[in-house]
């Protein structure tokens, strides 16, 4: 087991010399071979992208979904520099004004492009509090813990010191950084509606800003065609959410859910339609509706 772990690491750190056109190549090809070959997990694409309306967009989602982990050992393991040169910035003078304002801004990420992308790019431009949770396999976790925890970015673990890290980041008028589709454990979320399904969905998006009064801005990065790189684009929470955000936990989770989906709508074949977005938890009662739902 340990040298299969050492193995991967070496295997990580070995793709992270290859240009980007070449790791989405195979990453495109990783991804049609595993929509082929698993039924599991190619019914679960389909229904997810089924259930929100895109499913126009199947087949062009499969080689994405591949290149989303092809690119890792790049995003991971290359040097920040030869990372961020393939990213280009857009609307950024919009958060600036947020981070101006000096009441801290909240940026949310969803499973949408490369992801893994985003607190790099923030965190050139001001210090970054981004929450972290540890992959599950272990031995990958040297190299996330040293990607998202290069210059200007704190980690802040996804338990109770985490959120006082993020509190006091956001009180002192810095940013933080979350991925609000993630399905957060028994006691950290509520069920909300998400593309039409109950979908557990976590709080601390939404108890941040209430608490901190700090406006959300959301950001994605676009995968370019043929490995040209990824465009980054911020969205101010306002601008797709017309309400503020307000009510009970499941309404305000409610709101977010809402704002993730317009902003998937942007580029609907690059969200991560294979993640188990509907899970019942460990712990977890399962939703009113759709109680069929099973945790894998």
């Amino acid at each position: 087991m340990v040298f299969r772990d050492h193995m991967l690491v070496a295997l990580f750190r070995l793709l992270s010399f290859l240009p980007l056109p070449i790791l989405h190549a195979i990453g495109a090809a990783l991804g049609w071979l595993v929509y082929l070959c698993s039924p599991s997990y190619r019914k679960r694409l389909k229904q997810n992208i089924s259930q929100a309306g895109f499913a126009e967009f199947t087949l062009s989602s499969v080689p994405e979904a591949g290149k989303n982990i092809a690119e890792l050992p790049f995003i991971w393991c290359a040097s920040p520099q030869r990372v961020l040169k393939t990213a280009r910035i857009e609307n950024w003078e919009v958060a600036q004004q947020m981070l101006d304002a000096k009441t801290g801004v909240i940026f949310l990420t969803p499973h949408l492009g490369c992801f893994e992308i985003i607190a790099q790019a923030i965190a050139v431009k001001t210090p970054l509090t981004a929450l972290y949770r540890p992959p599950r396999k272990q031995a990958l976790q040297p190299l996330m813990e040293d990607a998202r925890g290069r210059t200007n970015l704190l980690l802040a673990p996804a338990n109770l010191s985490g959120v006082r890290s993020m509190l006091k980041a956001l009180k002192s008028g810095a940013a933080v950084g979350l991925l609000p589709d993630q399905v957060p454990q028994e006691g950290e979320g509520v069920w909300a509606n998400f593309f039409g399904r109950p979908a557990y969905t976590m709080t601390l998006s939404s108890k941040l800003h209430t608490m901190t009064n700090a406006p959300i801005m959301l950001t994605y990065a676009e995968r370019l065609s043929w490995g040209r790189g990824f465009l980054i684009r911020f969205v101010p929470f306002s601008s797709l959410v017309s309400e503020e955000i307000a009510g009970t936990p499941t309404e305000q989770a409610s709101q977010i859910n809402l704002a993730m989906e317009k902003l998937i709508a942007h580029c609907p074949a690059q969200y991560f339609w294979s993640y188990n977005r509907y899970k019942v938890p460990p712990n977890v009662a399962p939703p009113t509706s759709h109680s069929d739902n099973k945790t894998n």
